[in-house]
């Protein structure tokens, strides 16, 4: 695969999805979810279930949870103080990313990890860090090493840049390439590129639940998304052609799309680049929730079509196929 290097400066911070993996990575928080699944319960029980936590860190958990509005206080009678804690609609559609994040990390390298575990925190955060920073968006680009990355990622330092380079080695996110020139490039892994699909439902969920207080899809996003789980498409055999692949970004300039162009030579993604010039045999473009509801869940009507329809249907379903096949199953 091959990519374009972009100079990202002043860009840190919060990407889409990553509020929403980032409740998931705190075990107390997924200790509560997983209690409440069962029905409404008091402050108490909640706190067996999160392994006796102090009082005053699991009441600020609760809040951040209530803020959210992934759970909701009901209270059980007339008498002051007696409440209930229960999941919200909100709540049981997180769940879905809860399930969908546990399936990618079902695939770690080191072994199935647990969603709440030491582990498992470990590697959200390591997922986070990357995804927010822009270093999964080069690295999925092209191997790069760390003096590479540290001449692209202005906004961080190079101790910050080595230790979040060095967490997702170690999660088993990014490995060293081959190289015979000087310094270690590091090159995305399969089960970073699987990490696609609980980012497309996190997204999704933050999108529909609490879009002002989340970041919505953006033009790193985007690319890295496609830039990570194109390879992982298999298209028919007989499927070969160049089709542009176009994310409608909204900002504060106004729309422009995002994406890719992706290669296919006889049933192979022979490249994918973040070059939108140059002939395309078919396109397909549309708005990021029109994508999400696309690759999620192969609703693929709001999408625009143009030129070779085989390419490009063999494209979408694709990546749906790739990314949630196991999710439905």
């Amino acid at each position: 695969m091959t990519g374009v290097q972009v100079k990202r400066r002043g860009q840190s911070g919060s990407r889409a999805g990553a509020q929403a993996l980032t409740l998931l990575s705190t075990p107390i928080n997924v200790a509560v979810l997983d209690a409440l699944l069962e029905g409404p319960k008091p402050l108490v029980d909640l706190r067996r279930a999160a392994g006796s936590s102090p009082a005053t860190t699991l009441r600020g958990h609760l809040k951040t949870l209530t803020g959210t509005e992934v759970i909701e206080r009901r209270r059980q009678n007339s008498f002051p103080g007696s409440l209930d804690y229960a999941l919200t609609p909100v709540g049981i559609e997180l769940i879905a990313v809860t399930k969908a994040l546990q399936t990618w990390l079902d695939e770690s390298p080191e072994g199935s990890l647990v969603v709440g575990g030491p582990s498992a925190k470990s590697a959200i955060k390591a997922l986070i860090e990357g995804w927010g920073t822009g270093m999964v968006r080069a690295l999925a680009a092209k191997p790069l090493s760390l003096t590479e990355l540290d001449g692209l990622i202005a906004h961080l330092n190079y101790p910050s840049l080595e230790r979040r380079l060095m967490a997702m080695r170690s999660a088993g996110q990014i490995e060293p390439a081959p190289s015979s020139g000087r310094g270690t490039p590091y090159t995305v892994t399969r089960w970073l590129r699987r990490a696609v699909a609980p980012l497309a439902l996190a997204t999704r969920w933050e999108r529909k639940h609490v879009p002002t207080r989340t970041t919505p899809m953006s033009r790193i996003d985007a690319e890295a998304a496609f830039l990570l789980a194109m390879p992982l498409v298999r298209p028919p055999a007989e499927v070969s052609g160049a089709c542009r692949l176009a994310v409608d970004i909204q900002s504060r300039n106004g729309g422009r799309p995002a994406g890719v162009l992706v290669g296919v030579q006889d049933g192979q993604i022979a490249s994918c680049t973040t070059i939108h010039g140059g002939p395309a045999d078919a396109w397909v473009s549309g708005s990021a929730p029109n994508w999400l509801e696309a690759v999620i869940g192969g609703e693929t009507e709001r999408l625009e079509m143009g030129g070779d329809g085989d390419l490009a249907r063999a494209l979408i379903d694709g990546l749906h196929s790739a990314l949630f096949t196991l999710q439905l199953r």
